[in-house]
């Protein structure tokens, strides 16, 4: 006999109740052996921006599906999202990486405007890493839009989320933290959520609105635009200019420490998603 958690059927509800004007259009809760290929797209690149300090390969050490007790509470499974230690690692245009890493998306496999998608995560702690769960435009960026709905970059207390667009890029101005409760910091589940409407984007941590875009905001800075649709994207960066402009390291990597390269080489370091629904408006 299978038993559900009040969280899942919670979820449930959710999913099989939704009206007419609420459809799920997005559901995966990683409990098939391997990652559907037919919902999401592994990502390989030989360059990175922000001065990250990974490279992405598709490999089943950096994006495996787990069960059971090694899904640490997450009831049909998690995917994990790992770096890896591989020193003087080539990608095939001939850049050399010290570290792996995995990052996924639904380009041309879902894509949508106008709706809610949330994901439940839980992340390793860190200096320096740089997992996140955002959206993106399918077009050149940021005049298609970015919308980072979690991104961690190393202080278990807080997560933050952000937007970009034409006018409101790189250092945007809109980027807000979310501060954790005592004892539910970023290593426990939290429900991480955008909902996205004609007029604004509001983003929900645990249910709870932290932070507010609307288009009147935005227009004093440029155009708002997100009216086109956007794919989802999971990743897990390593170092870079985030982590660096928090931390201050410089070495052994850009924006990563020693003590967080040792978490790596000894794989102690993840991000595992429970499940992942897009619901339409």
């Amino acid at each position: 006999m299978k038993y559900f958690t009040i969280g899942s059927i919670v979820l449930l509800l959710g999913i099989f109740c939704s009206g007419s004007d609420n459809k799920v259009i997005f559901y995966d809760d990683f409990s098939a052996p391997h990652l559907d290929r037919n919902k999401w797209n592994v990502e390989i690149t030989g360059f990175t921006t922000n001065d990250e300090q990974q490279a992405y390969v598709d490999s089943s050490a950096t994006a495996y599906i787990v069960h059971g007790a090694a899904a640490e509470g997450a009831a049909g499974g998690a995917l994990v999202l790992q770096p890896r230690y591989s020193p003087g690692f080539k990608t095939p245009e001939g850049k050399s990486f010290d570290f792996i890493s995995a990052r996924i998306n639904t380009r041309e496999k879902l894509e949508f405007a106008h709706g809610e998608a949330s994901a439940r995560i839980k992340i390793s702690d860190g200096a320096g890493l740089w997992p996140a769960w955002w959206l993106l435009g399918n077009g050149a960026w940021p005049e298609t839009g970015e919308i980072d709905i979690m991104e961690y970059i190393g202080e278990n207390d807080w997560a933050s989320a952000a937007v970009h667009g034409p006018g409101y890029s790189g250092e945007t101005p809109f980027v807000n933290r979310h501060y954790f409760p005592d004892k539910r910091d970023i290593t426990h589940w939290h429900v991480y959520a955008v909902d996205w409407t004609e007029d604004a984007l509001v983003f929900k941590y645990d249910g709870v609105p932290m932070f507010r875009v609307t288009r009147s905001m935005v227009e004093h800075y440029g155009k708002w635009t997100f009216d086109n649709k956007e794919f989802l994207v999971l990743n897990f960066a390593l170092g870079g200019g985030y982590p660096a402009k928090i931390n201050g390291i410089k070495t052994p990597y850009f924006g990563l420490p020693a003590a967080t390269v040792e978490a790596i080489k000894k794989n102690q370091c993840k991000l595992m998603v429970d499940w992942v629904k897009v619901v339409k408006h």
